[in-house]
């Protein structure tokens, strides 16, 4: 099945673009390993290692709150997270309050209402 993106392509231009494309990463892999010296392990030594053994260097930092291709959209995601938490925290306080209906963002879980009893 062809990416949605190529899917008006021929069978013959997406084949094509398929082979530049692994192309592009062979050849950009091969300048990195000849640029940093790092050498793949093989399947022999991946198979030597314990199932359940550790990398010798951890990395320290913290994992980043989204996952985006570039540092512009993570950006823009932790913006557009900051307006929902700060909506949510808007209606939860008007909630709070006695507001029966507060405008709660779209895609929230606003919280569940006290019980009244039955007097």
């Amino acid at each position: 099945m062809p990416l949605l993106c190529w899917e008006h392509l021929s069978k013959e231009e997406y084949r094509q673009r398929v082979e530049r494309q692994v192309s592009s990463i062979k050849a950009e892999t091969a300048a990195r390993r000849r640029r940093t010296g790092a050498e793949p392990l093989g399947p022999e030594a991946i198979l030597a290692q314990h199932p359940h053994s550790r990398p010798k260097k951890m990395k320290r930092s913290p994992a980043p709150r989204f996952h985006a291709a570039t540092k512009h959209r993570r950006w823009e995601m932790y913006k557009a997270y900051s307006l929902f938490v700060a909506a949510f925290r808007t209606a939860a306080e008007k909630l709070k309050a006695g507001d029966p209906a507060p405008p709660f963002p779209r895609g929230c879980f606003p919280p569940a209402l006290p019980f009244v009893g039955w007097d």
